[in-house]
């Protein structure tokens, strides 16, 4: 579980965006960001057990910086109003498949996936999907997937309208070649985030969401 002063840093970031409230803030940052740490760490050891690619991962080499980058953003706002963390195989900056975990007040959820990958990455997912669609099919409509995310994101930003160059339109692959991340997440309630249970109901997520990580990131090492 997550402190509830974690939660309450977060939202007073969000109504105090700027450099002299957080310098004035700074010890409950840094308490609000071990505490995160340590759920993340308790997480990772937990589901490494299912999958030992992440038994070696230390949460803090998973998370992201609190700081933005508003170089290219008409937003100036200094910092993030969320924790992040991507687990993956080799590290959060690798082109891996990983599991997320996001935690901003009203507005968290856990998951995970490939990410809008680069176009080399990208067609090694298309094409293996192409060449093994019943496995696949397997995979995003397994139970526990199922009841965890229904089905991945088909949000418009992933989403291409025609097939993409190289393949059919009539290919029995359509609607998933169309797509340009391959992710899947649920929400989470602030509620959940207190739970003594939030650790449990990670790792169930994240068990859920094995298999498809597993058919994203074979396809990535060929």
């Amino acid at each position: 579980m997550l402190q509830a002063s974690t939660l309450k840093f977060l939202k007073d970031l969000k109504k105090n965006n700027n450099k002299p409230w957080f310098d004035k803030h700074r010890k409950e940052y840094e308490s609000a960001k071990s505490d995160f740490a340590g759920f993340i760490q308790t997480v990772i050891d937990k589901h490494s057990k299912n999958d030992p690619t992440i038994k070696s991962l230390v949460a803090k080499d998973c998370m992201f910086r609190i700081n933005r980058d508003v170089r290219f953003s008409k937003d100036k706002s200094p910092y993030k109003t969320n924790m992040g963390a991507y687990i993956n195989k080799g590290g959060k900056k690798s082109l891996f498949g990983g599991y997320y975990f996001h935690c901003e007040p009203g507005q968290s959820f856990v998951g995970g996936g490939l990410w809008m990958p680069m176009p080399p990455e990208l067609n090694k997912v298309r094409q293996e999907i192409d060449y093994n669609l019943t496995a696949f099919k397997k995979v995003i409509t397994g139970k526990k997937f199922k009841a965890v995310y229904g089905d991945l994101s088909r949000d418009a930003e992933y989403t291409l309208s025609r097939v993409p160059k190289g393949y059919e339109p009539d290919n029995p692959a359509a609607e998933y070649l169309k797509l340009k991340s391959f992710v899947a997440m649920t929400s989470l309630k602030d509620a959940d985030l207190t739970s003594k249970d939030l650790v449990k109901k990670a790792v169930a997520s994240f068990e859920a969401l094995q298999p498809l990580l597993e058919f994203i990131n074979s396809a990535l090492v060929e």
